[in-house]
C-alpha cells in the first residue's frame, strides 16, 4: 500500500499496521525500516462524528488499522466519515 504522507511529497509502503490499546493509538511499520504511530485520540479530536462513526472509526482502528492509517495519512477520514452518515440503512 502506498502511501502519501499530508500533502508532502513524501511516499512510503506500509508493512504492517496493528492497533495498541495501551496507548490508544495505530503502530506502523513500513518497507523502509520506519516505525510510526498514529495516535487515535489526536486524529479524530477535530472530526466532526456522530455516535454512529465514532462506532465505525473506534472497530476500523481494532479491525483494519491498515485502512485508518490510511484514511489519516491521505487526511481522507472527515470524508469517510461524511459517506459513513449519509448512508441508507
Amino acid at each position: 500500500m502506498l502511501v502519501k504522507i499530508m500533502k508532502g511529497q513524501i511516499k512510503m509502503k506500509l508493512l504492517y499496521a496493528r492497533y495498541n490499546m495501551y496507548h490508544n493509538s495505530i503502530d506502523i511499520t513500513t518497507f523502509n525500516g520506519y516505525i510510526l504511530r498514529i495516535d487515535c485520540n489526536k486524529a479524530e479530536e477535530r472530526l466532526k462524528t456522530t455516535a454512529w462513526t465514532d462506532h465505525v472509526l473506534n472497530a476500523m482502528a481494532i479491525d483494519n488499522p491498515l485502512e485508518y492509517a490510511r484514511l489519516y495519512l491521505n487526511n481522507e477520514m472527515q470524508i469517510f466519515i461524511d459517506a459513513e452518515d449519509n448512508l441508507d440503512v
